[in-house]
């Protein structure tokens, strides 16, 4: 649950997609893996596109905290979101779910949504190993709308909330090393990923301005792959970002709809390619 990434160096194509899909490219992260995708630009007024819906469907990964070094809290969300994809955002309007592990190896499992600057909110929604969880940001002028159901419980939160500016230019389906804050979030620092194991969207869905809705490899967008290292070289924003381990989160290939993939934790260091630099931004102020 962060601010945002900073994506300044794509790589080539990396991960396969359906053949009507987008070009899939890659890129490597400090804290977010996953898939992101952009709008196009239009050609005659120069401006990019925006987006209006997000959706997609997890099942709650089970934490390893025995995995976890002795003493060390550690975090991994997952969540769906716009905006926040570029380093001029101030903004990411986003909901998930996190397992935690606390420095006595105990687990935690909360829902959350962060309307970005603002710190996280915890929504009070019972989550469980194993429960399918599906989520939406809907965003409309300042009018932002989020919405969380428990599929397998049979419960939902829902809330519309207003922001002055918010961020539609990107959408995102993630896993996340997240960032704790002080309650003023002036003071950030991100913790080393929870083994979640592997976690699976699915049903994932997104809707632009135009009224156009399509899966994440729609060729109407431009699509890229997220790998999380934690340890990638690069500008430190020490206000926002501490490396703490190697952990890495990597996406599978999308399925054959384009709707669906895998983010597996790990603890093999580095991608060979070229990183990105993310930064840990805004977390949880808990």
């Amino acid at each position: 649950m962060t601010r945002a990434r900073l994506a300044v160096a794509l790589t080539a194509l990396a991960l396969a997609a359906p053949a009507s899909a987008a070009t899939v490219a890659s890129d490597v992260t400090a804290n977010w893996g996953g898939y992101v995708v952009t709008p196009p630009v239009d050609p005659v007024t120069g401006l990019s596109g925006t987006f209006s819906t997000i959706s997609g469907t997890w099942v709650q990964p089970t934490a390893n905290c025995a995995s976890a070094s002795a003493g060390t809290p550690t975090a991994s969300a997952f969540w769906v979101g716009l905006g926040g994809n570029s380093e001029t955002s101030n903004a990411l309007e986003q909901i998930g779910t996190e397992v935690d592990c606390s420095a006595a190896a105990q687990p935690r499992y909360l829902a959350w949504y962060e309307l970005v600057p603002a710190l996280s909110k915890p929504i009070k929604l019972v989550v469980t190993p194993g429960d399918r969880i599906n989520a939406s940001v809907t965003v409309s002028g300042s009018q932002v709308t989020v919405v969380m159901r428990n599929l397998t419980r049979k419960t939902t939160f829902s809330r519309v909330l207003h922001m002055a500016a918010p961020d539609t230019t990107s959408a995102e389906w993630i896993a996340e090393a997240p960032s704790a804050c002080t309650t003023s979030g002036t003071n950030c620092r991100q913790a080393p990923l929870t083994n979640f194991g592997t976690v699976r969207f699915s049903q994932s869905s997104l809707t632009d301005s135009n009224g156009h809705t399509g899966t994440i490899s729609d060729p109407a967008w431009s699509l890229t792959a997220l790998t999380l290292q934690s340890d990638i070289a690069g500008p430190t924003f020490d206000r926002y970002r501490t490396p703490v381990s190697p952990d890495l989160a990597t996406p599978s290939a999308l399925g054959a709809a384009g709707a669906g993939f895998t983010v597996k934790w790990s603890t093999e260091t580095g991608a060979t390619t070229d990183p990105g630099y993310g930064y840990g931004g805004y977390g949880y102020g808990r």
